[in-house]
């Protein structure tokens, strides 16, 4: 078998209304999707992390520059084409927008070795742990208003989100300190006092604004503080994780085993949150979870982006072993973004329906069982939100 072409299909469509987290507001939906054909007819897809124009110069690193490396290869050997790729792109970027790029490309390799093997990527991996995983919907998006327009939408939103079944929630932060433990109570408000919150500040925090926020957090019983300081911060993140009682969370902007091991090493987070889409994929996913058992540190993926992204994690959910063992582990949750996401809902020619699993399955639902990462994109659909 041979990888006879890849396609880079970048999609955006206009959003109903603007949404924002603490370092942009954005209007527009976008997804990266990676297609990889063989000469056998096999098509695998994969998933660049990424959103907007950052998905657009993405498209090139995956047309321009990996394709012409990996042509005529035999897509069964994905860790040969991860590290020729990755070797060749080392001095261009160890992180970033090249491990992006890379990433949508592996996922889509595991999906043809799935298919040539007609079992779906988790039995590849070593098996399921579970056939089910519970799931978190975030929302509490921040827009172009007052902190006292914010606080009665966080509260309605935070209850609807618990009202539709989810067994968590996320809010976002980024207004300022004060004005964001504002938010976070009306958030507890919204859920009372024993249903799971989580805050995610997108890296918008000096480290003593950090800990002003994670001491509020802690009275309102949050359970995990996500990315409070700026990725590159791990001494920033090993004080707050030394100083605070709140769970510190992060890593959706650390990339391969090379970045983990730092974060990890350092004892910088309580839950590690790896992004599949980003990191490297698959491949290089299975790595740093290894890094992060090793460590005894519990992982929560980071999931962001279409139907592909969320099939695909499902699998990486399903495989991921408990930690540290016993009868009544901690389980793993699937990310869940609750806003308008055409990509999410319509790409899939059989969708997954989380939201109505969510609500008939006391918030969990089901792996994939299909080949590969267990889902197929509606072509059509494809076409029709093509960014020209």
């Amino acid at each position: 078998m041979k990888i006879t072409q890849i396609i880079s299909h970048v999609l955006q469509y206009d959003l109903p209304e603007e949404l924002g987290y603490s370092q942009q507001y954005y209007s527009k939906r976008s997804a990266h999707l990676v297609e990889i054909r063989t000469d056998e007819g096999i098509t695998g897809w994969g998933e660049c992390f990424g959103p907007g124009n950052i998905a657009i110069a993405n498209k090139g690193i995956v047309e321009k520059v990996i394709q012409p490396m990996i042509l005529g290869d035999d897509p069964m050997d994905r860790s040969v084409i991860w590290h020729k790729v990755y070797n060749l792109l080392r001095d261009h970027g160890q992180k970033g927008m090249p491990m992006q790029a890379l990433s949508g490309v592996d996922i889509a390799l595991w999906d043809i070795a799935g298919k040539v093997a007609n079992l779906p990527i988790s039995k590849l991996i070593g098996g399921n742990h579970r056939d089910k995983v519970a799931v978190y919907g975030y929302g509490m998006m921040l827009r172009r208003e007052s902190v006292d327009e914010m606080i009665p939408r966080f509260e309605d939103e935070a209850a609807a989100i618990k009202a539709a079944g989810f067994v968590a929630t996320k809010m976002k932060v980024g207004l300022g300190p004060k004005d964001d433990v504002k938010l976070a109570e009306a958030v507890r408000k919204g859920v009372g006092d024993d249903y799971p919150f989580m805050v995610d500040a997108n890296h918008c925090y000096t480290t003593s604004d950090a800990f002003y926020i994670g001491r509020a957090l802690e009275e309102l019983d949050a359970f995990w503080f996500e990315e409070p300081v700026a990725p590159e911060d791990l001494d920033g993140y090993r004080e707050l994780r030394a100083g605070l009682k709140i769970n510190i969370s992060g890593g959706e902007a650390e990339f391969t085993r090379w970045g983990w091991r730092h974060l990890l090493e350092g004892r910088c987070v309580d839950i590690a949150q790896p992004e599949v889409c980003a990191l490297g994929g698959i491949s290089e996913y299975l790595k740093v979870l290894a890094l992060a058992h090793a460590h005894f540190t519990p992982v929560i993926n980071h999931v962001w982006g279409s139907a592909i992204a969320i099939a695909t994690n499902l699998q990486l959910l399903a495989a991921m072993p408990p930690i540290p063992g016993g009868l009544f582990p901690r389980e793993p949750l699937l990310e869940f973004d609750t806003t308008h996401h055409l990509f999410r809902d319509d790409l899939l020619l059989e969708p997954l329906n989380i939201q109505a699993q969510v609500a008939k399955s006391s918030g969990f639902v089901s792996i994939p069982t299909g080949a590969g990462i267990g889902v197929e994109p509606d072509i059509d659909f494809i076409k029709r939100f093509t960014l020209a």
